[in-house]
C-alpha cells in the first residue's frame, strides 16, 4: 500500500481544522468560551514553533559554518554572497513594483471613506531607527543572538566563524568535524520534529476559525482576494524566472518546494518552513555549502511576500482614507520601503512595524494600521508562502551560477 506523502497529509489537516473550527465557532456563542477554546486548541501549534526555534538557532550556525569552512577561502564566501545579494535585491525590487502597481489597478481601499480620527497606531514604529536597524544586524553577544533566534546576527558570527576555520584547516579540522556532526544532529532532531508538522496545522486552523468563523473568509474579501491575486502574479513571475535560468530541473524544485510551502502557509511562519526547506533543497540537489549560505541570508533580505504586503497594504490604506498619492511619491515609498524592510529582521510582526513607520513617514492616517490588523494572520499565511518560494528559487539559482547543479535532476519525485 502506497504511504501518503507528507503535503497529502498537512492538506488533509489543514482541511479538518477548518472543519473543526467552523463547528466550534458554531456550536459555542459565547465569545470568551471561544477564546478559552482555541486557546487549548492552539497548544499544539505552540509547542511545534517553539520546537522549530528551538532548532533555528543551531541549525544556521552548524550548517553556515561547516559551509563556508568548505569553501576553503574568504573569495569565494563574497562570490556567493554577492550572487545572493544580486538576485535579493532584483526580486525585491519587483516585488515592491508589483505591488504597487497591482494596488493602483485594483482599488481595494476605494470607495471605504475612512475619517481620520484621533486613534493611534497599535504597533510600536521604535524599531525603525538606523540605531535598531544597526543593533539587528551586529551582535554583541552571539548567545544572546542565539537566545533571541536574532538569524541575521548569528548569520554574522557564523561568517566570521566559518571564514576564520577556512583560514587555517589544520587548526580548525577537529572543530570542524565537530560542527558537522553537530549538524547532522540537528538535522536529525528536525525530522523528529516535522512529523508534528501536521498536528500544528490542524490546530492553527482548528484555533483561528473558532475565534473569528468562517464568515473571515469572506470579510475583507476585496482586499485579501485581490492580495492572494497579487501574490499568485508574484509566484508566477518568480518560478518563470526560475524556469529561464534553470531550464527543466526548476520543475523538480517546485514540486520539492511544495510541504514547506503548505506548512508556511498553514502556520503563518516561513521560519517553521526552514529546515524541511535546508532539506528539500539538498534533495534537488543543492550542496549544504551554497543552501545554507543563501538560506538564512534570504530570510533576512529576500522577503519578497512582505515586500509586496508592505507597498499594497500602506497604497490600500492610503486609499481607504481618500488620499491620493501622486506616483512620484508611492515611488520614494517604494524606495524607503526597499531600505527600510530590511531592518526588522526579528521583530515579531515585521509587516506592520514597516507600515506604521511607512505611514508616520508619510502623514498617512497611523491608525489605518487597524483595518488590517484583524486578518493580518490571513494574509501573514500568504506572505509567508511567497517568503518560502522566493528563498528557495533565490538558492537554486545562486546554485546553478556557482555551477554546484547538474542539467538534469538526478530523479523524479515522488508523492
Amino acid at each position: 500500500m502506497k504511504r501518503m506523502s507528507m503535503t497529502t497529509i498537512i492538506v488533509i489537516a489543514m482541511l479538518l481544522g477548518i472543519g473543526v473550527g467552523g463547528t466550534a465557532h458554531a456550536l459555542i456563542a459565547d465569545t470568551i468560551m471561544q477564546q478559552h477554546f482555541a486557546h487549548y486548541v492552539s497548544i499544539g501549534s505552540t509547542v511545534f514553533l517553539r520546537l522549530i526555534k528551538m532548532i533555528i538557532a543551531p541549525l544556521v550556525f552548524s550548517t553556515l559554518v561547516v559551509g563556508i569552512g568548505h569553501m576553503s577561502d574568504a573569495a569565494s564566501v563574497g562570490r556567493v554572497g554577492a550572487k545572493a545579494m544580486i538576485w535579493f535585491v532584483a526580486a525585491s525590487l519587483f516585488s515592491l513594483t508589483l505591488g504597487m502597481l497591482l494596488v493602483n489597478l485594483f482599488g481595494p481601499g476605494l470607495g471605504m471613506h475612512r475619517l481620520q480620527g484621533v486613534a493611534t497606531s497599535p504597533v510600536a514604529t521604535a524599531g525603525m531607527s538606523l540605531d535598531s536597524f544597526v543593533k539587528h544586524i551586529v551582535p554583541d553577544s552571539v548567545f544572546r543572538a542565539m537566545t533571541d533566534n536574532e538569524i541575521l546576527q548569528i548569520v554574522v558570527f557564523s561568517v566570521f566563524f566559518g571564514i576564520a576555520c577556512a583560514s587555517m584547516p589544520e587548526k580548525a579540522r577537529v572543530v570542524m568535524e565537530w560542527t558537522e556532526s553537530l549538524s547532522h544532529i540537528i538535522l536529525k532532531v528536525t525530522g523528529y520534529v516535522m512529523m508534528l508538522a501536521p498536528v500544528a496545522v490542524f490546530c492553527a486552523m482548528a484555533a483561528t476559525i473558532t475565534t473569528n468563523g468562517l464568515s473571515v473568509l469572506i470579510n475583507y474579501g476585496k482586499f485579501m482576494g485581490e492580495f492572494y491575486i497579487a501574490l499568485f502574479l508574484l509566484w508566477c513571475a518568480l518560478i518563470a524566472a526560475a524556469f529561464l535560468i534553470l531550464g527543466r530541473p526548476a520543475r523538480r524544485l517546485v514540486s520539492l518546494m511544495r510541504e514547506p510551502f503548505l506548512l508556511a502557509f498553514s502556520t503563518a511562519s516561513s521560519e517553521a518552513a526552514y529546515p524541511l526547506m535546508l532539506d528539500q533543497l539538498s534533495r534537488f540537489p543543492i550542496s549544504r555549502r551554497i543552501s545554507s549560505f543563501v538560506l538564512p541570508l534570504g530570510y533576512s533580505f529576500n522577503l519578497d511576500g512582505t515586500m509586496m504586503y508592505c507597498t499594497f497594504a500602506s497604497i490600500f490604506i492610503a486609499q481607504a482614507y481618500d488620499i491620493s498619492l501622486p506616483w512620484s511619491t508611492q515611488i520614494i515609498m517604494l524606495l524607503t520601503l526597499m531600505l527600510t524592510s530590511k531592518g526588522v529582521a526579528g521583530i515579531p510582526r515585521a509587516s506592520l512595524v514597516v507600515i506604521a513607520a511607512t505611514l508616520s513617514q508619510f502623514k498617512l492616517p497611523e491608525e489605518g494600521v487597524l483595518l488590517i490588523l484583524g486578518i493580518d494572520t490571513f494574509l501573514d499565511m500568504g506572505r509567508s508562502a511567497t517568503n518560502v518560494v522566493g528563498n528557495s528559487l533565490a538558492t537554486a539559482v545562486v546554485a546553478k551560477w556557482e555551477g554546484q547543479l547538474p542539467s538534469e535532476p538526478a530523479q523524479p519525485v515522488k508523492g
